[in-house]
């Protein structure tokens, strides 16, 4: 088991994000820069800046580091799906490792959004977790006992470029980016809300100010907020029916929302399977405990084992 401090990596489309975090999960040092714009070299170089900058400030050297990515690597090595589109086809892997000259573990940002919450956010302790990312995209990973589950293609928990679920008359199978239709991204992304609203007559604003004037009582905002709520309820109920996980943690803008709390697991116990006479599904919806900072952190945890197997002699920064 790694005691030491350990370094988070976030690779974003427009920053990177560094953390340490002592074998305590505390938080020693955090630093965002821009990510350099479809530029592979600059990436690489930048990241590797920021773990000698942490290691330099820390007193620290050879620190075990982890790097969550958007897409994820194929068995060869190379990168796929990352809407950052200059890793794609590139071993990001290898070549951070021959950059910081160490081992580097790499896991999709939703995977490293559900270790951080099973390990010491909303889902710790909870031996099954589903994390989803509601955000400008849709994406979930999956932790078992305090581990990612990854899967041979590395694709579980991909959730958003599933077709949505039960889906009515006024739900089309709307084209993805990902080239087919229907996929559950382009109902519950913060643009799809968005566009939802444009298309019921709302005026042209974001999920966040949707959310907001719904809130200050606008019944049309509030009526686009049901429609997500109850794509929302279809779409996780899908999730309880094939994994029934312990727990459910929402991140990304649209986990914000503090009414989706309330009204989805009320909606969702209709599409549960055989949930009994008057018996509610016992699973748990929550919002990430460590919020925007959860998918560095789970970059960081990459090299550990769950929280609840650490013991006494785990080294802090101080």
């Amino acid at each position: 088991m790694n005691r030491a401090p350990s370094i988070g990596i976030d690779v974003g489309g427009s920053k990177l994000e560094a953390i340490v975090l002592d074998a305590r999960g505390a938080e020693c040092w955090r630093r965002r820069v821009p990510t350099p714009s479809g530029d592979y070299a600059a990436t690489i170089e930048a990241i590797r800046r920021l773990v000698t900058d942490a290691e330099a400030q820390l007193g620290l050297a050879g620190a075990s580091v982890g790097l969550g990515t958007p897409g994820t690597a194929t068995p060869e090595g190379l990168m796929k799906n990352a809407n950052s589109t200059c890793l794609n086809g590139k071993p990001l892997q290898r070549d951070l490792q021959a950059a910081l000259q160490r081992p580097v573990r790499l896991a999709n940002d939703a995977n490293c959004l559900a270790l951080s919450e099973a390990s010491d956010g909303a889902g710790a302790g909870a031996p099954v977790v589903f994390a989803a990312i509601l955000g400008t995209g849709v994406g979930a990973g999956i932790a078992v006992h305090g581990r990612v589950l990854e899967g041979p293609n590395g694709l579980a928990g991909e959730w958003g470029h599933n077709p949505l679920p039960w889906a009515e008359a006024d739900e089309p199978a709307l084209p993805c980016y990902c080239g087919r239709r229907g996929c559950i991204e382009t109902w519950l992304s913060g643009p799809a809300l968005a566009r939802d609203h444009a298309e019921h007559g709302g005026d042209p604003i974001d999920a966040a100010q949707i959310a907001a004037r719904a809130l200050a009582g606008d019944a049309a905002c509030a009526a686009s907020l049901a429609r997500y709520e109850s794509r929302l309820a279809r779409a996780l109920a899908a999730v309880i029916n094939l994994l029934d996980p312990h727990v459910i943690v929402l991140g990304g803008g649209l986990s914000r929302i503090e009414r989706l709390y309330r009204n989805v697991p009320s909606l969702w116990a209709t599409h549960v399977f055989a949930t009994g006479a008057g018996e509610a599904p016992r699973t748990r919806l929550v919002p990430s405990l460590h919020g925007d900072a959860s998918g560095v952190r789970g970059a960081a945890w990459l090299w550990r084992e769950p929280a609840t197997s650490a013991g006494t002699g785990a080294r802090s920064c101080g």
